[in-house]
């Protein structure tokens, strides 16, 4: 008898809860209805799919490969992106170019988004610039994992 009150009473404490929030929050929209500036602003629901907020300038996003004038990739295959990688989902390939000017390139830049954890370090660590989160693509949803697994044509497209 004693538990089934004290169920009794916490509906009761989230039914006021619930109620102070819709309270409050309608009386600064009718506020904000009348002209009255406020500091806060009642909360306020984006209809998604046809509107989207907007990112904030330091957003990381899906990560993208920098590429040269003549097309290749910017990176120069250090590693130090993939050794830096908390998650560990950088595979790199190295092989030698064929411009004396770069010594390595990629032939192989894997980044499984699965792993990824978007903390950037990559980003921060590349001393060529060459790979970026700053796509500003937030939907990845993908059927399969295998879609997830970011190869170098994808990276660069």
């Amino acid at each position: 008898m004693i538990k089934s009150f004290g169920y009794f009473i916490e509906i009761i404490r989230g039914s006021i809860i619930t109620a102070r929030h819709f309270v409050v929050n309608m009386v600064f929209h009718v506020l904000k209805l009348f002209g009255v500036k406020t500091r806060r602003k009642g909360a306020v629901t984006t209809q998604y799919p046809e509107e989207k907020k907007e990112l904030a300038f330091r957003h990381r996003s899906l990560h993208r490969l920098m590429k040269r004038e003549d097309g290749k990739p910017r990176c120069v295959a250090c590693m130090l992106c993939a050794t830096v990688c908390p998650s560990e989902c950088i595979y790199i390939e190295a092989e030698e170019d064929t411009d004396p000017e770069i010594q390595m390139h990629p032939s192989k830049f894997i980044i499984d988004l699965t792993r990824c954890c978007f903390c950037g370090f990559c980003v921060e660590a590349c001393p060529e610039d060459a790979i970026r989160m700053d796509t500003n693509q937030i939907e990845i949803a993908e059927y399969n994992r295998e879609a997830l697994v970011y190869d170098l044509e994808k990276l660069l497209g």
